[in-house]
């Protein structure tokens, strides 16, 4: 089995790998990552962080728009969001978006 592991930083632009997917479970009405043979309930603040994993954005991005939408300390904010990233990374549920070329 290969691996990709990444080591999530702020410099990081986290994405959904192609085999995972974020979608709402209308039956349970649950938010869950959906991979072969694997699912994943996130909890509603991993949801919105989740939903912020495009590829183009990079964690500080994320963070600096979690710290104003919830007008809290950057900080605490980063720590967190990088903690959780990385655990979902650990995971084989994020991977790193790869440069595009011009």
């Amino acid at each position: 089995m290969r691996s990709r592991n990444i080591s999530v930083s702020e410099t990081s632009r986290p994405v959904l790998p192609r085999h995972a997917k974020l979608r709402f479970d209308e039956t349970r009405q649950v938010w869950v990552i959906l991979a072969p043979e694997r699912v994943l309930a996130p909890d509603e603040i991993a949801v919105e962080v989740l939903q912020l994993c495009d590829g183009v954005r990079s964690v500080a991005d994320m963070v600096d728009l979690l710290a104003v939408k919830y007008a809290a300390e950057r900080e605490a904010i980063a720590t967190d969001v990088v903690a959780m990233l990385q655990d979902l990374a650990d995971k084989g549920f994020l991977t790193e978006a790869r440069e595009k070329t011009s």
